[in-house]
């Protein structure tokens, strides 16, 4: 039973049984040029983490983030050459699932391709948040001001409803609930200004919704058009960083390096 499970496939093996099956799903239309998989390498290394956490992680770490940002670098370049490695000797569609058969055997093969599923998945919607926060917080600075029920998930709503009604209950004020957890202020305001379909409120995060079904379609349609807008999505995001580098760079104050490592 165990050697079936970790059973594996030899490199040839696989490159035979693709070239006798072109119709079995390894074999794809080659659309992707070593521009366009370069623009993907970057966009995977370059996540929505730094412009989403990068606040918080310096104010945590202090300056010492700097060193972060070597080690983490070091570590993906570490990652690309395994993944150029595996690409050039297994030259098929399937990526870490196909790497692991061949190196591990099939359970470590499937367990990796549920990874990558979930990966995927949750990380989509960390960045639909962040996408919807940022839209938020452009749009109040026009005066444009989307109700809460609109940009908040419905569990995040109703747990801070009912925890801010258990500590009101326990005889605090709003205000000093707010003030000792202020990101609950929004979940109450959502849940109170909620519309309801019978008992149900009815709350939800529009704007993720929104880019995750446009993203979705986009990919539908086809490789081409996804191609595209990941290279323009990488150039903006490539132009982003270095301007916030090239601007901030006259605003260093050195005294603040000191201590380089508070916590």
């Amino acid at each position: 039973m165990l050697k079936e499970l970790c059973r594996r496939k030899s490199v040839d093996l696989i490159l035979r049984e693709t070239q006798e099956s072109p119709d079995s799903g390894f074999s794809l239309k080659r659309a992707l040029r070593v521009r366009d998989l370069t623009a993907f390498g970057i966009a995977a290394i370059m996540g929505s983490g730094v412009f989403t956490t990068i606040g918080q992680a310096a104010f945590d770490g202090g300056p010492a983030i700097s060193l972060l940002f070597v080690f983490v670098a070091i570590a993906c370049g570490f990652s690309a050459f395994c993944y150029a490695e595996f690409a050039s000797m297994i030259p098929i569609s399937g990526s870490a699932y196909t790497y692991a058969y061949a190196s591990f055997g099939e359970l470590v093969a499937w367990i990796i391709g549920w990874d990558l599923l979930l990966e995927y998945a949750i990380g989509n919607i960390a960045i639909a948040i962040a996408w919807s926060s940022y839209l938020t917080t452009f749009l109040s600075g026009f005066g444009i001001r989307i109700p809460e029920y609109m940009t908040m998930d419905f569990l995040t709503a109703w747990r801070g409803y009912h925890d801010t009604q258990g500590l009101v209950a326990g005889g605090q004020t709003l205000q000093q609930v707010f003030a000792a957890h202020p990101e609950w202020h929004d979940a109450w305001n959502a849940w109170q200004s909620a519309p309801l379909l019978g008992p149900v409120h009815i709350i939800a995060n529009i704007p993720a919704l929104l880019i995750t079904f446009f993203f979705t379609g986009l990919i539908y349609i086809g490789v081409k058009e996804s191609r595209n807008a990941s290279n323009l999505i990488v150039a903006v995001k490539i132009t982003a960083i270095f301007a916030v580098i090239a601007i901030g760079s006259f605003y260093i104050k050195f005294g603040n390096w000191i201590p380089f490592a508070p916590n």
